[in-house]
């Protein structure tokens, strides 16, 4: 692989290759990484006809995964920082030192004690960091350009990795409803659509303060999921294709009854969208 991205930013080689920097590439690898994923979520859902295909698909988003790591890795050679063979060397490393229950001689019976082995060794290799590092925290190394979703269950596995968590499902439930509560008194301050008056005003201070419950809806929501075996973003990703896929049945049948959607009212839009809705569940079966 190393050849691959050496010839392409040659003096000779692709003008595009060349131009790019880490910073550059970065956007690119997020959408490879989106693209991988939708490749994943395919191959799940594939038919044993489509399986074939599915299958080369997943490949081909892999390689392009793989070529972002090259490019990257082959522009930090250029500048004499690290080369591909350093990140897999450093990668072995990290694996079997975190691993001594494979590589070594620890013993486990579960994967909670995989996860307390990894996090012990995790705060060891925190503790010691060189002079003048900073000491990450267990939540550090969470990306902030991860899917707000994503991030969330990111931060709350991490958490309760090391024992911050509610002891049973019951306790997130009754946050929901905390919090609901809360979502609902921030939005009636800052003059909530179906509640406002002609003489009442939103502040930019009590539209933060709504933001900021509805954040906390969400994050909650996001551990229910969690806590239950579901994945949020997951969920939510699988709930807008079928608005998608549904809202694009209600445009077909509207155009067929010479409705413009525009100029309908929610009733009959809601129709059909019921309509949709029950064609779907037929195919289904």
């Amino acid at each position: 692989m190393p050849w691959l991205s050496a010839r392409l930013r040659a003096p000779d080689g692709c003008p595009w290759d060349r131009e790019q920097t880490h910073a550059s590439l970065a956007k690119h690898l997020i959408e490879e990484a989106w693209e991988l994923h939708d490749a994943i979520a395919a191959l799940e859902s594939a038919s044993e006809a489509e399986r074939p295909r599915a299958t080369a698909d997943l490949a081909e988003e892999l390689g392009d995964v793989l070529l972002q790591v090259v490019l990257h890795s082959q522009i930090a050679q250029e500048r004499g920082d690290f080369d591909l063979a350093d990140v897999q060397d450093g990668l072995v490393r990290k694996i079997v030192r975190r691993h001594p229950h494979v590589f070594g001689d620890a013993s486990v019976a579960t994967t909670r004690d995989v996860q307390r082995n990894w996090e012990a060794i995790k705060a060891g290799e925190r503790a010691a960091a060189g002079e003048g590092e900073k000491v990450k925290g267990a939540l550090d190394g969470v990306s902030r350009g991860l899917p707000a979703l994503s991030a969330s269950r990111e931060l709350q596995d991490r958490a309760s990795a090391v024992g911050y968590d509610w002891p049973t499902l019951d306790g997130v439930r009754a946050k929901i409803s905390e919090e609901l509560a809360e979502l609902d008194e921030a939005l009636a301050e800052a003059g909530h659509p179906d509640q406002i008056t002609s003489t009442q005003a939103s502040s930019a201070a009590a539209l933060a303060h709504a933001q900021e419950e509805l954040g906390d809806v969400l994050a909650v929501i996001v551990n229910l999921g969690r806590r239950s075996g579901i994945d949020a973003e997951a969920a939510l990703r699988g709930a807008n294709d079928k608005f998608r896929r549904r809202f694009g049945e209600v445009e077909r049948r509207a155009a067929s009854r010479g409705i413009v959607l525009k100029d309908a009212d929610f009733t009959t839009l809601d129709a059909l969208w019921d309509e949709a809705k029950a064609a779907e569940r037929e195919v289904k079966g």
